[in-house]
């Protein structure tokens, strides 16, 4: 059996959080989101590791209560999956997925959903990985898809709002939330950025789960607007904003 740790408010200021575990502009980051995790691990938020120096994790929580633009009931959301390196193909990510799946079960749930895309994108659940435990597409907006492994039939979807994937902002404009490491030193470069090539910048710091499942767009915890039109999910350097401002 292998062994993994389930983070908790009395080893969770002691367990790394793995996915910035090696970078180390992203640490100020690692301490946002344990704060945020804290919060979280009462409201019954998992967050279930290897018990090893290395990015292989799952992290879910109850639909109703997730920061997603997703609604649904009685469903399980999964918000990352993560098995890189070394720890590749040693069958971690399999046994991480069967845990969640054992575990809505046990809480009689009625299926677990997560957001994947038609092709693979950066940040994102795999689908072809997802449909071999009969995960299928059950809403779509563009590009985007929610899968969901139902128990007994039900299904959720997208919100009204995620549907929209425009805002009425001119400039730059991007929604984030406390939920991944990456966010703090992505918002510092990209504040750092702006302000000294007078680009206008509207940062909207998603707070609460009724704030995440409004967000005018698909929404895991990073999204990003240029003059009122969707751009990315993508979490953006100064290179990377560079291309998406045309400069």
């Amino acid at each position: 059996m292998t062994d993994f740790i389930t983070l908790t408010k009395e080893n969770i200021e002691s367990e790394h959080l793995c996915c910035a575990i090696s970078d180390k502009k992203h640490q100020c980051g690692v301490d946002f989101k344990r704060e945020w995790l804290k919060d979280r691990i009462s409201e019954g938020h998992v967050f279930r590791k290897l018990d090893a120096k290395g990015k292989v994790f799952i992290e879910y929580a109850s639909l109703e209560k997730a920061w997603v633009s997703v609604d649904g009931e009685n469903y399980f959301y999964i918000y990352c999956m993560w098995v890189s390196g070394s720890f590749k193909d040693k069958g971690y990510g399999k046994e991480l997925l069967q845990s969640c799946i054992a575990d809505a079960k046990s809480q009689k749930k009625s299926g677990i959903c997560v957001i994947s895309s038609k092709k693979k994108k950066p940040f994102l659940s795999d689908k072809k990985f997802m449909e071999k435990y009969g995960f299928t597409v059950v809403d779509e907006i563009s590009d985007y898809e929610l899968l969901a492994l139902s128990f007994d039939g039900s299904l959720p979807h997208f919100s009204e709002s995620a549907k929209r994937m425009e805002t009425t902002d001119n400039g730059l404009t991007i929604y984030y939330s406390a939920q991944c490491p990456f966010v703090k030193n992505c918002i510092k470069e990209i504040s750092e950025f702006c302000s000294s090539n007078n680009i206008s910048l509207n940062l909207i710091y998603v707070d609460t789960p009724k704030k995440a499942k409004s967000v005018p767009c698909v929404f895991n915890n990073w999204a990003v607007f240029y003059d009122g039109k969707f751009v990315t999910h993508q979490f953006l350097n100064e290179n990377m904003l560079k291309k998406v401002l045309k400069l």
